[in-house]
């Protein structure tokens, strides 16, 4: 709007005040005086649906449920509430028609206790899948909580040894690897291989690994395991197949720990996280679906503030939502 008002010559702020309250017909949104609270479609209700959280503004956070077969466009956005309590949610939902609700087939969701309430009460047919990558997010959050473990050790002993160097009027010079890392570089710098497949590592990805791996074999332990659960998703192909694998995953973390293995404890959390939503994990195998889409339309509603420059007016950032997505 500021744009088109400098081209044409005319006050920028009054040009945007005018589009807003007679252009735009924010002023006749049969939506307005409930949007703070709630913007819903009942419409665009489909069999494959998805549900997450975004922050709108100020870190105010807002329920999504979106329809997949939209792909991210128009009749995207099936309902928007505020907040993310599950009576709230579902007391929002429950305007949606039953007959729609009941067609509903499978919804993707995160391992969020609340999502899991909603929708088993919002829609009782739908199959609910937990979405694949939240759960590898775990696994591999166990082996990144190694490394840091680690490092904050190496950064402690680093530091006394600077200090004794000061007290003894010396200079210090950390250990420095063949490929020019010290362990503390050594190990800030293998964050991001450690979430990749061996096959994908660079050359100098792969000479790193290997001092790494050598040098501290509990980093290496942690990371076969999270190949391993990876392995999980990426060869299964069916329920049946993947509850196997998830097993033998299972008895390897509880081999570990009756060896008494040094930073296990990650990956025990991770193990009894993922019992818990097991049913729903497996799920995955029957579609292969993801929350991807909901991740994607969170994306969009977040470049989309970018591009606006934030939101100063809540109900009027609603209505531009809704316009594009609703």
């Amino acid at each position: 709007m500021s744009v088109i008002a400098k081209t044409y010559k005319i006050p920028a702020k009054e040009f945007e005040k005018q589009y807003k309250n007679h252009l735009s017909g924010f002023s006749e949104w049969d939506q307005k005086e409930t949007a703070e609270d709630e913007v819903i479609f009942p419409e665009n209700t489909g069999k494959y649906l998805s549900i997450d959280e975004i922050a709108v503004s100020n870190g105010e956070l807002y329920t999504i449920l979106t329809n997949k077969q939209a792909h991210g466009k128009k009749g995207a956005l099936v309902a928007m509430c505020k907040g993310t309590k599950a009576i709230d949610v579902i007391n929002i939902l429950a305007k949606i028609p039953y007959k729609q609700r009941v067609l509903v087939k499978e919804v993707t969701l995160d391992m969020s206790g609340s999502m899991n309430v909603i929708i088993r009460e919002s829609f009782l047919n739908a199959t609910l899948v937990t979405d694949r990558f939240h759960v590898q997010k775990i696994v591999s959050e166990a082996v990144q909580e190694v490394r840091i473990d680690i490092r904050k050790q190496v950064i402690k002993r680093e530091n006394e040894a600077y200090k004794k160097s000061k007290e003894e009027n010396k200079k210090y010079y950390p250990a420095v690897y063949e490929n020019g890392d010290s362990k503390k570089q050594l190990l800030a710098r293998s964050r991001y291989l450690l979430f990749k497949a061996k096959s994908k590592w660079t050359d100098r990805q792969k000479e790193r690994a290997d001092i790494l791996f050598n040098e501290y074999p509990e980093i290496e332990n942690a990371y076969n395991l999270s190949m391993m659960f990876r392995s999980f998703y990426e060869h299964s192909k069916t329920i049946k197949e993947a509850k196997q694998k998830l097993d033998e995953w299972y008895k390897k973390v509880e081999e570990k720990n009756n060896l008494k293995e040094k930073y296990i404890d990650p990956f025990l959390i991770a193990a009894d996280s993922i019992k818990i939503h097991e049913f729903k994990i497996l799920n995955y195998f029957i579609n292969r679906s993801t929350n991807a889409s909901a991740e994607s339309f969170n994306s969009k509603l977040k470049g989309f503030r970018s591009a606006v420059r934030g939101v100063r007016d809540k109900k009027f950032f609603l209505f531009r939502i809704s316009k594009l997505y609703g």
